[in-house]
């Protein structure tokens, strides 16, 4: 059975990504509104986050109140464009470890290289939420999820703002137990394995580097 992909639909996300897709949006805007979403769908990726009860004292009496253990949850970014989902993320849950998986992508083969890889200790009582804006091929989605297996999480979700069919199709049958939150599913990929009508690329525009 595959997971579920979860398409996030709210509309001031859907709001926030129309003004980012805009060719003439400035970089440091650009910057702010992924930000902004990624907050908001961070409520939603962490929608089943187990809690447990502590008690506590409010200015009237002593209670049971239920907590969340943030130092268990680890966003993994798929550098460089999952730094760009990162920040909102952490200012939802600021106890969150964070690991890095470095990648890019062969512009001749489309396959995803590895060049840095360093997650905290202990994923075994972890769960991973693996960032990276844009699921275009799967492949740099595909082969984080493979070498972050390797360091046996307790549970996977990957969270991306735009996906194109091809990677979808491509990251479910490769990890067909990992749920997909994203905001968007455009229409398909170019010639080039770029999302259109997407919004370019995610890392230069989120950089300034283009």
């Amino acid at each position: 059975m595959t997971a579920p992909v979860h398409h996030i639909t709210h509309p001031l996300i859907q709001h926030k990504l129309t003004l980012m897709r805009q060719k003439d949006r400035s970089t440091n805007s650009f910057r702010r509104l992924l930000g902004e979403i990624s907050m908001l769908m961070a409520y939603e990726v962490t929608r089943d986050m187990p809690t447990q009860m502590i008690e506590i004292e409010t200015p009237l009496e002593t209670m049971q109140a239920p907590v969340i253990d943030g130092k268990k949850t680890v966003f993994v970014s798929i550098m460089r464009a999952g730094a760009g989902f990162l920040d909102g993320m952490l200012n939802v849950v600021p106890g969150a470890r964070i690991g890095h998986i470095g990648l890019y992508r062969d512009p001749k083969t489309l396959v995803a290289v590895e060049y840095y890889f360093k997650m905290p200790a202990d994923m075994h009582e972890r769960d991973a939420i693996v960032l990276d804006p844009m699921l275009a091929t799967g492949n740099s989605a595909v082969a984080a999820v493979d070498r972050l297996k390797e360091t046996r999480p307790k549970s996977i979700r990957f969270v991306c703002l735009l996906a194109a069919p091809e990677g979808l199709q491509h990251f479910q049958s490769a990890h067909p137990d990992v749920p997909v939150y994203t905001a968007a599913i455009d229409r398909q990929l170019d010639e080039h394995g770029y999302i259109v009508p997407g919004l370019g690329d995610a890392g230069d525009r989120l950089f300034g580097t283009k």
